[in-house]
């Protein structure tokens, strides 16, 4: 007995002693009031020093799993260790509609698995060889050192104060009217939205957006059982005219736009469409939901204001925005920006849902942003991304046969094949050969763009690029006959 034990390199050894005895006993190997060997005969027998025994030994009574004796020492405790006949459910039968539908809306289930070595454009993710490493961890230890202990306790709804109003000072900045705006910090932009569409009266079922548009946005709208109606994209954003037609016969409950570097059309609207939009709606009296996405990623031109901008004092826009794409993903730190009467209540269904979005990850994003990191980051991923982006555009137009490719920057482009390619068909090719992408029509609102695929950049090296941009234009031209 014993003889088994054997170090590994993750945890404390004394750890692993505690894991390894318990073990022994929730199996049956240790019985019940069994005396166990001396902390000096233990330590010998495995080759670890008696303070690691013990510590273990300590771990274990104060977990119940043994009892020590005076004068006589340490025995396993009476734990139950009886198992039931075992029983299967089919679990599908008692899941809800909702999760059901979840599952079914899956595109991480449903893809086409990435296997090492392949050339992936599905992602949109930023290149995690950028990331600002060493001065996060500095803003980390700066946090910690100034209110460690706050931050690691619970928080609030609404969020990390300092930086909620950093945030407030960073959207002023873009030109927003703030005065009578709050903030509510969500986990990264999807529960912000998740939040706001469980918030808002369903008079009308109906929700009106661009065609095609961000799939999860699509994923979530379906799960709160939304009418969808998509409005087709121009080069500058979507068919004022369409909306304008539609609006004339139909109302909705909101608006869902993505002005800036569309998702998945890497269209950016300009300011003048921008402009009209907000009057539009304002004259028919609909809320616009604006997803912030990748405001910070234009290679060229000026800055455009956010349509929340274009408002002024007017409290008709609801904007959900992070720094997912462009900085940290793992920390998961989102925004609304909105009514101040409309946070307060919004802040009351993050309450009951979630309680708070990590503090300490609030904290050290604050620090970060605060010490001026952010810039200098910025400054080094735009210059990196525009290569790439520009190599992307180049070797598209260079090997694929397309009839129209769209992305004004960010970290990705859209294609448009001949009307007949069938996209998903040329996946499976390409897949065959070490390349994926993502089919279009998973962002369309009415079961079209078969023959569309979003090809994203951002992690890939130079020569990837290049090589899965000119397999996939080979492919179709040899296999497809395009």
């Amino acid at each position: 007995m014993f003889n088994d034990f054997k170090l590994k390199d993750d945890s404390p050894v004394y750890v692993q002693l505690k894991d390894y005895i318990k073990d022994m006993i929730v199996n049956g190997h240790l019985l019940a009031h069994q005396k166990l060997p001396s902390t000096r005969e233990l330590s010998r027998l495995l080759v670890v020093s008696r303070n690691t025994v013990l510590n273990a030994y300590a771990e274990l009574e104060q977990d119940g799993m043994i009892y020590a004796v005076k004068g006589k020492g340490n025995f396993v405790g009476n734990v139950t260790t009886l198992k039931t006949a075992a029983i299967e459910f089919d679990w599908k039968t008692k899941l809800n509609k909702e999760t059901l539908l979840a599952d079914e809306l899956d595109l991480i289930r449903q893809d086409l698995h990435w296997q090492r070595g392949m050339i992936s454009f599905t992602s949109i993710a930023p290149e995690e060889k950028l990331f600002d490493v060493e001065n996060f961890k500095r803003a980390f230890l700066t946090r910690m050192s100034i209110e460690g202990d706050i931050v690691l306790n619970y928080g609030y709804a609404k969020g990390y104060k300092p930086l909620i109003d950093y945030l407030l000072r960073y959207m002023e900045v873009k030109g927003v009217d703030i005065s009578n705006k709050d903030i509510l910090i969500t986990n990264g932009f999807t529960e912000g939205l998740d939040i706001f569409l469980s918030s808002i009266a369903k008079k009308t079922g109906r929700v009106l957006c661009e065609n095609p548009t961000h799939h999860a946005a699509l994923k979530l709208f379906r799960l709160h059982g939304l009418d969808i109606h998509g409005f087709d994209m121009t080069d500058h954003g979507i068919d004022i005219d369409q909306v304008e037609k539609s609006l004339a016969e139909l109302t909705y409950d909101f608006a869902y736009l993505i002005p800036s570097y569309h998702n998945p059309t890497g269209i950016v609207t300009s300011s003048e469409k921008r402009n009209a939009i907000i009057q539009l709606f304002s004259k028919h009296q609909i809320p616009i939901v604006e997803d912030g996405f990748n405001e910070e990623l234009r290679y060229s031109s000026a800055h455009l204001a956010p349509l929340i901008a274009f408002s002024g004092a007017g409290n008709n826009v609801v904007y959900i925005s992070s720094f997912s794409k462009i900085l940290f993903p793992g920390l998961r730190v989102g925004w609304i920006l909105a009514d101040k009467e409309l946070i307060a209540c919004l802040e009351s269904m993050k309450r009951a849902r979630t309680i708070h979005t990590s503090t300490l990850d609030q904290a050290v994003l604050y620090q970060y942003l605060q010490d001026s990191y952010f810039e200098k980051y910025l400054k080094k991923a735009r210059a990196v991304y525009k290569k790439k982006y520009e190599l992307a555009r180049q070797a598209c137009n260079q090997y694929i046969p397309f009839s129209r490719m769209t992305g004004d920057g960010g970290l990705h482009l859209f294609i448009e094949l001949e009307e007949g390619v069938d996209a998903r068909r040329l996946l499976k090719k390409c897949y065959t050969k070490g390349v994926v992408f993502y089919p279009g029509d998973v962002f369309f609102t009415n079961g079209l763009g078969s023959n569309t695929l979003r090809l994203g950049f951002s992690r890939l090296s130079d020569e990837d690029i290049v090589h899965g941009i000119q397999m996939i234009g080979d492919t179709l031209k040899n296999d497809m006959g395009s």
